[in-house]
């Protein structure tokens, strides 16, 4: 009997030596879908058998999480320890770091927290070089860091290779798809807008390779079969992403105007010199997206000094979270002022998603 890896190559194989057109889209919407489906099960083995790992078990604190990523010996760690208060060990040597070392960064009212993980190397996403516990970390990251090496300027596509072969979607946001099953009738498909590279016979076919037998579609934005795939699958993780490119203190200036031109709005560093930081905290803390949410406890007036910070799409039942341990459970009901309420001190629920500038009331069980 195959391997999994052999299973996957001769998948791939045959998804490249297959000509796309209207005849084959069928087929290779069914072979795109058994991809998905055998690395799936190479990432849940290889999550199996590395049991996690020490070190690795990071709990997210403070307002978002950042994790950095690159391959080994990139500047990660020099990186962390200019940026946060942590102490992440350096040296001029590959896998210097080899558990998940946490800072935190203060800025401009935010706290965020920024993690050094082990660098990713090629076929990290199968488990290679503690590849899985690495994945697991920026699978919960708020956004991705990529930190380059100026003089290794071919490692971004491999990186992102790499996260995308572990179901995390970079810089995407998730489909709008719905798909309900149910006990008999079919599979219905219904789209609100015209479909470019679906019909109705892949969108079955691949809900046929998931053994989805009955079930409404809906469908309310153009999408390809790689994004329908990524809906069935259920396990994809979204996150942004930003990019810094280090070492420039030692680059000529052709190679890094040939850099810009390769990776547009990137940040270009150095962690050793101290050079660009403060750009990069800068960028870093736009990128996030936070958004001030002023408390007002209940018959008192708000606390328009310290505002909460939180990340943008942050709603009710969030804030709950961060407040307290109880707070959720025992949740009634809020009220909002501001530019998420259709009326000054709009009654909501937990599920409101809040604004910038909102001030916010919680109604608790007592």
């Amino acid at each position: 009997m195959s391997t999994l890896q052999e299973q996957i190559r001769n998948v791939e194989e045959e998804i490249k030596n297959t000509t796309y057109n209207k005849a084959t889209s069928q087929h290779i919407g069914r072979l795109k879908a058994k991809l998905a489906k055998l690395n799936d099960e190479v990432e849940k083995r290889a999550a199996a058998s590395s049991g996690g790992g020490e070190g690795y078990g990071v709990k997210k604190s403070g307002d978002a999480t950042v994790t950095l990523v690159g391959f080994p010996s990139v500047g990660k760690s020099t990186l962390l320890n200019k940026l946060t208060d942590a102490k992440s060990e350096v040296g001029a040597y590959e896998f210097t770091t080899l558990t998940v070392v946490p800072g935190v960064m203060e800025y401009k009212g935010a706290k965020i927290q920024i993690l050094d993980v082990p660098g990713l190397v090629k076929g990290a996403a199968s488990g290679r070089g503690r590849g899985k516990e690495v994945i697991a970390v920026i699978r919960n990251s708020d956004l991705v860091l990529f930190l380059l090496d100026i003089f290794q300027d071919s490692h971004l596509d491999v990186l992102k290779d790499e996260l995308y072969s572990a179901g995390i979607r970079i810089d995407q946001t998730p489909p709008d798809v719905t798909i309900k099953k149910r006990d008999r009738g079919g599979v219905q498909v219904n789209a609100t807008v015209e479909l470019t590279y679906l019909d109705e016979d892949i969108i079955k076919t691949v809900l046929d390779e998931y053994r989805i037998h009955n079930a409404t579609v809906l469908i309310r934005e153009d999408i390809t079969v790689d994004q329908l795939i990524d809906v069935v699958a259920g396990n994809r993780s979204y996150v942004k992403s930003m990019i810094a490119v280090n070492k420039v203190d030692l680059a000529y200036p052709k190679l890094i105007e040939k850099t810009k031109e390769m990776y547009p709005g990137c940040i270009f560093i150095s962690a050793h010199d101290n050079k660009n930081l403060d750009t990069l905290r800068d960028v870093l803390y736009d990128s996030l997206g936070f958004i001030r949410v002023y408390m007002k406890p209940q018959g008192q007036p708000a606390d328009m000094d310290e505002p909460m910070i939180v990340l943008n799409d942050t709603d009710v039942g969030q804030v709950c979270d961060r407040l307290h341990r109880d707070f959720r459970r025992k949740f009634r009901f809020a009220y909002v002022w501001g530019d998420s309420a259709k009326h000054p001190g709009q009654r909501v629920g937990i599920e409101h998603k809040l604004k910038d500038g909102d001030i916010l009331t919680i109604i608790i069980e007592k």
